[in-house]
């Protein structure tokens, strides 16, 4: 398989540049979705989307990598694989609760929306257990210097039920 070249990963670039103005976060979620939003069209969960996953080429154009956790949904089945990056993984996932998949990457789209404009994990923990019980109960907080358009994107995405869950 011949893929084209991408300098480095979402995730560098945070780290060097920090929390991103909106209109700069708008780009790369943007792209971030459209790319998500053709796989799950092709019937494609990612399960491991984070910024460490998200390549950026020469231009800052995001490309998905690392499908090594995907699967491919079929209609009336559900998925229950406990996968992904702790931090990123929605709730039904860190549950052991069976999910139909496009959720759990909207779900880490939140996330990563929230650490693109806040510049840190909204669910963060060095104990597993107390990371798992915040994330089950949906226990975050957004700064009140956050536009509240993307205020409210974020709530909308990180709702604990999938079923509520913006899609």
């Amino acid at each position: 398989m011949v893929l084209e070249y991408a300098g480095g990963e979402l995730f560098d670039y945070i780290v060097q540049n920090g929390r991103m103005k909106e209109a700069e976060a708008r780009r790369f979620f943007q792209q971030m979705l459209c790319a998500v939003e053709y796989c799950h069209r092709h019937k494609i969960v990612h399960r491991d989307l984070k910024p460490e996953n998200l390549l950026l080429d020469d231009q800052l154009n995001v490309k998905i990598a690392d499908f090594g956790l995907s699967n491919i949904m079929t209609d009336g089945n559900f998925l229950k694989t406990s996968c992904g990056s702790p931090n990123y993984a929605a709730p039904e996932v860190i549950g052991g609760k069976l999910y139909a998949g496009p959720e759990v990457d909207v779900w880490s789209c939140g996330v990563i929306l929230y650490v693109l404009l806040v510049g840190r994990l909204p669910f963060d923990d060095e104990h597993i257990p107390s990371l798992f019980a915040k994330i089950a109960r949906g226990t975050y907080s957004i700064p009140q210097w956050i536009n509240t358009g993307a205020a409210n994107l974020i709530k909308k995405l990180l709702v604990v039920n999938p079923v509520q869950r913006a899609s």
